[in-house]
Order: structure tokens, then sequence, then C-alpha cells
């Protein structure tokens, strides 16, 4: 995949290998236009007075992870090599949702600067739509003022676009932007709304309001998320709105986010009108209520603390571990002895980077009979209690799962789920080895399967349940960039009962 090579090229230079460029951008860059049509190409006029066979072009959101820098931080969307001192190129913009984007024209394989980078806007050419025609709001209480917003969940043409309510509740109001205000009553709700865009085109959907009773818990049932989104949503086409719809069908309050490519934290928040904190280019956590407490954690972690009213908080910590080498490939392809695989996990980063995170949770675990805490996150790594006679081990103590129970969290999904439920996240569109990690020698041969995605808990939480989430049927790598689901991960969705009232 293309940011793989930019990649190499950034630890070439990391260890002395070679030597980053340091001219100035000295040539130039144009598009025939700044405006174009989702599925219509950019084309892009470029000039440069140092020609290279590995020059090139990247498309990247904007603001976003393309390399402002000069450095690293994403994978570009779309990408073209040119080799030449001057010429024409093209970039596709299939797939791609509605926005800004910007075009870098870069040397060598890596990320400086050729010339000054150009903005541009895709807009669609897809009918007007909600992003799913029935799904639910954050929950209100009776007798107090609601407000929440529709207007980030439609696509398509929105150019002039506006809101009306056409049923549901009196105390609903709707305004023309898609804010949702009014002061309700007990009991559920349901509102009926109408998006329309300056060519008239229009869209209906069906809007649930869960109203609780002055009294009793705002949020009864906290539904967690733990979701990788495999480079930011850009590995399919229209990643953003499949994202957007698997969230919205989960009727998720919480969502740990790895391999946010800096941007989606940010625009998930704004288009579902929630609350988010991002950490560095990797790691996010979007939340129906308001984060009131954020912290960057150790290395591969993050911290929120989420309230949901008064007195009633529950604290979320995210992580994305290390991913070489991958115990399962030791353990299945390499066969590797005990001592061998844990051995490894202190070299991928994973044990250690799990030890900081638990000894930054120390206080808050010990605080959970007060704030329940979750930790959610990509580990890259199996569990313990699902390694029992597999690949011919009787068991492995993987110290990332190990070391979490050893602190007093629980795996939620195995707290509801037996062994016999293998809940697999690792992986829906990799069934075959694809090569690499050193075990280039089983390539061809059936992926190891593996459950490396987590929700784990603790203090005043029972779970009600807990399951893998995958949209459709993905078709697997290199013929994926269709598929339903927008991951090369399942994502983990375990829901919570909150006692007392």
């Amino acid at each position: 995949m293309r940011w793989l090579t930019p990649l190499i090229a950034a630890v070439l230079v990391l260890t002395g290998l070679t030597a980053p460029a340091s001219a100035a951008p000295d040539g130039t860059l144009t598009l025939a236009s700044t405006t174009v049509s989702a599925g219509e190409p950019i084309t892009a006029t470029y000039s440069t007075p140092r020609p290279n066979a590995t020059n090139w072009l990247g498309l990247y959101t904007d603001p976003g992870n393309g390399p402002v820098n000069e450095k690293y931080v994403g994978p570009s969307l779309k990408w073209v090599y040119v080799t030449a001192g001057s010429g024409t190129a093209t970039l596709p913009t299939d797939g791609l949702e509605p926005g800004t984007y910007i075009v870098f024209a870069l040397a060598q394989d890596g990320y400086q600067w050729l010339a000054t980078p150009v903005k541009l806007r895709i807009t669609s050419n897809a009918p007007l739509h909600f992003i799913t025609d029935t799904f639910d709001l954050r929950n209100a209480r009776a007798a107090a003022p609601y407000q929440a917003t529709i207007r980030g969940l439609v696509r398509g043409n929105t150019d002039g676009l506006t809101f009306r309510k056409t049923g549901g509740a009196q105390w609903i109001d709707v305004s023309a932007n898609g804010d949702i205000t009014g002061t309700p009553r007990t009991g559920d709700k349901w509102l009926r709304v109408e998006a329309r865009n300056a060519s008239g085109e229009t869209s209906t959907a069906t809007v649930g309001i869960e109203v609780r009773s002055p009294g009793t818990r705002l949020v009864p049932e906290l539904k967690t998320m733990t979701f990788n989104l495999w480079h930011g949503g850009s590995q399919v086409f229209n990643g953003r709105e499949k994202q957007l719809r698997t969230l919205l069908k989960s009727d998720v309050d919480i969502v740990g986010l790895q391999e946010t490519s800096a941007t989606s934290t940010r625009e998930l928040a704004e288009a579902l009108g929630w609350d988010y904190h991002q950490t560095g280019s990797d790691l996010g956590v979007i939340s129906r209520y308001p984060i009131v407490e954020r912290k960057d954690g150790p290395a591969a972690a993050m911290k929120v603390r989420v309230r949901f009213e008064d007195r009633h908080e529950v604290v979320v910590w995210n992580v994305h571990l290390g991913y070489t080498p991958y115990g399962p490939y030791d353990a299945c392809f390499g066969k590797m002895t005990q001592e061998q695989l844990l051995a490894n996990e202190e070299k991928s980063g994973r044990t250690p980077q799990i030890k900081g995170v638990l000894q930054e949770m120390k206080p808050d675990l010990a605080a959970a009979s007060r704030a329940a805490v979750l930790l959610t996150g990509d580990f890259n790594a199996p569990s313990h209690l699902d390694w029992t006679n597999r690949c011919g081990y009787d068991t492995v103590p993987w110290p990332t799962s190990v070391l979490p129970t050893q602190a007093g969290l629980r795996d939620s999904f195995r707290a509801v789920n037996p062994v016999s439920t293998l809940g697999n996240t690792w992986s829906p569109v990799y069934p075959i080895f694809t090569g690499g990690y050193g075990h280039d020698e089983h390539k061809g041969e059936p992926e190891p399967q593996d459950r490396i995605d987590f929700v784990y808990y603790a203090g005043m939480l029972s779970v009600a349940d807990s399951k893998t989430v995958v949209e459709g049927k993905p078709t697997a790598v290199p013929n994926h960039r269709g598929n339903a689901w927008p991951s090369d991960h399942a994502a983990v969705l375990t829901t919570f009962q909150v006692p007392g009232r």
C-alpha cells in the first residue's frame, strides 16, 4: 500500500541510512479546477527543477494527515508518481467524501515539498440522503432543556441544506440548520425530520430520543465500542459515511478509536454532534455525553473522563499497542517456545506499554467504585483466556491480557461469551496470510484469526451483552474497496448495565 513506502523512507532517515532533502519548494503545482465532483479526476500541472523517478503527488484531507511540516502523519488517500521535470498528472476521486482536500507535490517517496500545496473541494453527485433512515440521539431528562443535532448526518449534494420537522412529539423543535431542542416530558419520544437541498431533493428519517424521569439514571445502559478505523477509513470507498452508519446503527455512547489519521476523531464527532478528544495522529475517543477531563497518557495510550450527569462519570482509557513481532504468527507459524513468545511480546513494546498504561491507571482503578473504568483498544495481541489448545499450545499467558486482569480489569466479551464463541477481530479482510513479519515461507496459508481488540472494565458495571461488529460479508484484500465494512478489524460493542437510580 502507498503509505508503506514513505514510512520506510522516514525510518531510513531516522536511522541515518539516508539523509532528508533540505531544498526549499522551488517548483509549481496548479489544478485545472479547485472544485470537482466525486468520481471526476483531479488534473494537476506541475514543474520542478529536481525531477526524480520517485517524486509523487499525494491527496489528503484538509485539515488532516498530510505532511504539513514535511513529515509523515498518515497515508495519502490517492497518489501518483510524477517523474518528469514538468507535466500533467491526474488523481482519482472515486469513493471520497465531499469536503475540502489538499494536494502535495513531494520528493523521492518522502515528504519534502516540491511546490506549495493546493487546496480543492470535492462535491457530491450522489442523491441527498440520511446516512441511515432510523437512528437515536442522546437521552433526555424530563423537564430539563435538551439539545442535539442532525445536520452532520446527511450526505449527497448538501448545498443549501435545510431541515424541518414533519411529525413527532410536540415538545421537539427542529431548526433549519438541524438543531434539535426542547424541554421534554417523560417517556420515549420520536421525531420525523426532512432534509432538503437547494435543488429541491429531500430525504427523511425517523429519530428516537429516550426521555428519562427525574431521579432515574440518564444512561441506564452504557454502550461502548472499540473501533480501529484502518487509516481513518481511507482504504474503502465512502469510508466516513460507512463509519457513521456503523455508529448510528450500534446506538453507541462512547467509542475508543485507533488509526484515526489525525482527523477522523474530530470529523466523526462533528458529524454526530458529539464531544471528542484526539491524541496525536492515531488515538481518539468520541462521546455522546460531555468529556470533562482529557489526558494524553503514556506511549500508545490516552484517557478521558465522561460525565453523564451530576456525580455520574466513567473514565475511559484507550490504547493502540505495538504490532510487530505478532504473537499468533510466532506461535502458529514459528512454533516458538512459550519463553520465546513472551520475549517477543517484550520486544514488540506491548508488554512495557501495557505496564505503563496500568501504572497510570492505578488511581482510577482504586476509585472505580465511584467512577467506573473502561480500557478499550487494539492490543495487537490475543487473550490468555482464548489460548487453550491452540496451535499446539495448552496455554499462553499473553501479558497484554494477563496484566490487565491482575490489575482488576475484566474482559467484557469473555464475561458473557464462552471460549467456544470465538469473537475474532483480526481479520475480516485477511483470510489468507500475505507474508512478512519474518514468516514469508507461510505466505498463502490461512491467516491466524484471533481476538485482539478489547473492551475491559472495572467498577460498578455489569455486562448485558458484548459482540463483534462487522457490516455485511467483507471481500478479502485486495478487492476490499467496495466493502460495506470500512475496517480490517472487527469492532467490539459492549453494553453495560449501570446500577442504581
